[in-house]
């Protein structure tokens, strides 16, 4: 399929994309799937108790099993007093298992979003940035005039040299490559913008 590429003067031209990326099959159910074990493998579980086998301290008996009248007890450690292990506690991160991803999933999720978002007319893609953008008051500039606001910015290398210092104190704007972004980063923002050269390698990658 053909879609529309922009400069920054706002000059519309087209470049062919991959169907399967930018045309695919919508499917809810899939990216609900991938976003609830990515929104699960984010969270840290550090909470973590001590088990009655590592309390530091003696394990001797605190008195005789027979003739006190008491009931019968071993050490301290024992979860029942004050200071003892806990019993059936939380473990920490380490015993806590996250939730995989297949390869396929994550494909097969982003382009069915990026292909809701095209649907929806919130992905816009720049010819790359070849000139070195300084001040964050231009690229603000750009921003409001393209209705960025509210963006994930995915580009190439060189264009992502050229703008990242100028954008990354803009709010709600995220600078990222191909390589490192999620659906949840694109179910996050309301509109994607790519550039030629990073729809190239998103292609590659995806191909």
């Amino acid at each position: 399929m053909k879609i529309d590429i922009l400069n920054l003067d706002g000059k519309k031209s087209s470049i062919e994309v991959l169907d399967k990326i930018f045309s695919a099959k919508i499917n809810n159910r899939l990216v609900s799937s991938v976003l609830y074990k990515t929104n699960a493998n984010y969270k840290k579980r550090h909470a973590k108790t001590k088990q009655q086998n590592e309390v530091s301290g003696p394990t001797s008996k605190i008195y005789a099993q027979k003739g006190t009248g008491n009931a019968r007890h071993a050490s301290r450690k024992a979860p029942i007093f004050v200071g003892g292990g806990v019993a059936h506690g939380p473990k920490g991160e380490l015993s806590y298992k996250t939730r995989k991803l297949n390869k396929s999933e994550k494909k097969n999720s982003i382009a069915s979003l990026i292909s809701e978002k095209i649907k929806g007319k919130k992905l816009l893609i720049f010819n790359n940035f070849n000139n070195k953008i300084k001040k964050t008051k231009e690229m603000s500039l750009i921003i409001k005039k393209f209705e960025m606001t509210n963006s994930l910015i995915i580009l190439d290398k060189s264009s992502k040299e050229n703008v990242e210092k100028s954008i990354r104190n803009i709010p709600n704007i995220k600078v990222t490559d191909v390589n490192h972004f999620s659906a949840f980063d694109i179910i996050k923002f309301e509109k994607i913008v790519f550039t030629e050269s990073s729809v190239k390698e998103l292609e590659k990658r995806y191909s």
